[in-house]
């Protein structure tokens, strides 16, 4: 399905998720997040970020479940989900995907060749949108206030307690930022399907 025609769908409250990107990109940071907002909503949560030599110049990435029933493997082989931040880690990652998933990625940083269509694919110009309202670094938050829009794995309010209870105390000042990296996204996700639907009711006229 384009990037561009997908709609909003179902809320998803039991999902796999990779998020994947370079390290620095905060993509662990995401999958935090969604992990917390999990917890905090008394589901069982399973958060398995990736260290290593791969951290640098490589994919960073983070298996995440979030499931109203036990997890078994904390590692996340088949996603129903993926976030990618770049390149590599959508061309690790994307033939994993169930059919059906959806993949979320930034296209101010790359466009694929080819994408599959037995998934519903989304892409967000996150980078270029926290650059453009002065929220540099803050792209990985903006995708992931898409991602909620997309999917509304948990409530809103949940959601915003979530992001600032990750963010340390020594770092007060960056919620704010973050906050608004957030809300961006989702508006950005809600404006494109709306005007998909109104594109979509003007044809059916």
């Amino acid at each position: 399905m384009s990037a561009h025609t997908a709609p909003l769908t179902p809320p998803i409250k039991n999902l796999s998720l990779v998020s994947a990107g370079f390290g620095g990109q905060g993509v662990l940071f995401i999958g935090k997040i969604v992990a917390t907002a999990g917890l905090l909503e008394d589901k069982n949560v399973s958060w398995l970020p990736s260290y290593g030599p791969e951290m640098r110049g490589g994919t960073a990435n983070c298996s995440v479940h979030v499931s109203e029933a036990e997890v078994g493997s904390p590692l996340v082989t088949a996603p129903e989900l993926l976030i990618a931040m770049n390149g590599p880690s959508y061309e690790r990652f994307v033939a994993a995907i169930k059919p059906g998933g959806f993949l979320f990625y930034d296209n101010s940083l790359f466009e694929p060749e080819s994408q599959r269509d037995d998934i519903t694919t989304i892409a967000l110009p996150a980078s270029a949108l926290a650059s453009e309202n002065d929220l540099q670094g803050l792209g990985n938050v903006i995708m992931l206030g898409a991602f909620w829009q997309e999917t509304r794995f948990c409530d809103e309010e949940t959601l915003d307690t979530a992001l600032q209870s990750t963010i340390p105390e020594r770092k007060a000042h960056l919620r704010e930022p973050n906050r608004k990296a957030l809300a961006l996204g989702k508006a950005a996700r809600k404006e494109a399907a709306e005007a998909v639907a109104g594109s979509a009711q003007k044809e059916a006229n």
